[in-house]
């Protein structure tokens, strides 16, 4: 468990969706890939000098258009790329969340887990997840995040 001392006001970050690339199209029409929407991140402070644990929740149109929530938190691996730019790096880790959506489920939550990354500073990033082809439903995607801290608006 995280210690209550782990959290700050900078760890707050504001999470706009936006873009999704399908690796596959359906059977019929397009997908969604205008994905807009808003969240929350909780990023705690670096544990062990490379660990990021962090907490999300958010909201956006899915790839039928339809709306889909999410609540979840994971941990990252932080790799600094100093060498490019301060302050600049790259995180790889896993996200475990409960989620909504209308076309799974009947929209009734379910529990899931995936791929995660980012990359950036820790005033602005992109985060990135990887949805794996599921079958009969789930085609391949890439789902990206804008991720600006709240120290930005002071």
């Amino acid at each position: 468990m995280l210690a209550h001392s782990n959290v700050n006001a900078a760890g707050y970050h504001l999470i706009v969706n936006g873009k999704t690339i399908h690796k596959e199209q359906p059977k019929k029409g397009s997908f969604n890939e205008k994905n807009w929407g808003l969240g929350l991140q909780y990023d705690y402070s670096i544990y062990k000098k490379r660990w990021l644990p962090y907490l999300t929740i958010s909201g956006f149109k899915d790839s039928y258009n339809e709306n889909s929530f999410y609540a979840g938190g994971g941990m990252m691996r932080r790799f600094s790329l100093d060498w490019l730019q301060d302050e600049l790096h790259f995180d790889a880790g896993l996200v475990v969340f409960v989620m909504t959506r209308k076309d799974h489920r009947n929209g009734r939550p379910f529990l899931g887990a995936l791929p995660a990354f980012s990359l950036g500073s820790d005033r602005v990033a992109v985060n990135i997840s990887y949805v794996p082809k599921v079958a009969p439903k789930l085609v391949p995607l890439w789902f990206f995040q804008l991720k600006i801290a709240f120290d930005n608006f002071n």
